[in-house]
């Protein structure tokens, strides 16, 4: 319950802990997916199941702390003008656990179908989704400093910038190499589904720093 004379600053801190607990999910996820195609590489098919399992629990996880920042904000109530802000950013950010996911079960098909991928494909795919990785630490990095005011968290939010571009690089170099090869057509379709997954991850993390310039712009 929102107390009567709890001030809009302090309900600010409220949303902002709840969204960076969210963040700290989606990011426990995200850090899932280069083990996941660690395993690819080594053809582990026990870990790679093992990790798919994990990441599905962590995108429940993620799905749980959307809607405690949904309760938290509507708890709230009107005192918080920028509520819309706050949602905005948790959408944004849980939708790269769901790509994820879905990366993981790919993955796993493939791997389940001994679907015969070369080396150099899946060490590409490794370096794209440590591209991503990184995007999703710099958004992480930009919404842990929102408190400190517009200036840091705008300098960290261009960090995050730099890193979807270099994703965007890797992801033409590698749709092209990729639709080059021999693959055998089922992994050839699952494959970039993964490639294109990768790329919306970094897309959603370059989106959610735009929504963390406007709320470091209202805390």
């Amino acid at each position: 319950m929102v107390l009567p004379a709890e001030t809009e600053e302090r309900v600010k801190r409220r949303a902002l802990t709840v969204c960076q607990d969210h963040l700290r999910k989606v990011l426990d996820v995200t850090r899932k997916v280069p083990q996941m195609i660690d395993c690819f590489m080594r053809n582990d098919k026990e870990k790679a199941k093992q990790l798919f399992t994990e990441i599905r629990s962590g995108e429940e996880e993620v799905d749980k702390a959307r809607r405690l920042v949904s309760q938290e904000l509507a708890e709230i109530g009107a005192i918080l003008l920028s509520r819309e802000d706050f949602l905005r950013f948790t959408n944004l950010t849980s939708e790269i656990a769901d790509f994820s996911e879905g990366i993981a079960f790919r993955l796993v098909e493939i791997m389940e179908h001994n679907w015969n991928v070369s080396g150099d494909i899946k060490k590409d795919l490794l370096k794209l989704s440590e591209a991503v990785l990184d995007a999703v630490v710099r958004l992480r990095e930009t919404v842990m400093v929102l408190s400190y005011g517009p200036a840091k968290a705008m300098e960290k939010a261009k960090d995050v910038e730099v890193a979807e571009r270099a994703v965007d690089e890797l992801y033409r170099e590698f749709e092209i190499k990729l639709l080059s090869s021999k693959l055998e057509f089922p992994a050839l379709i699952l494959l970039r589904d993964v490639l294109q997954l990768l790329e919306d991850s970094a897309d959603k993390a370059e989106d959610a720093a735009d929504a963390a310039r406007i709320l470091s712009l209202i805390m």
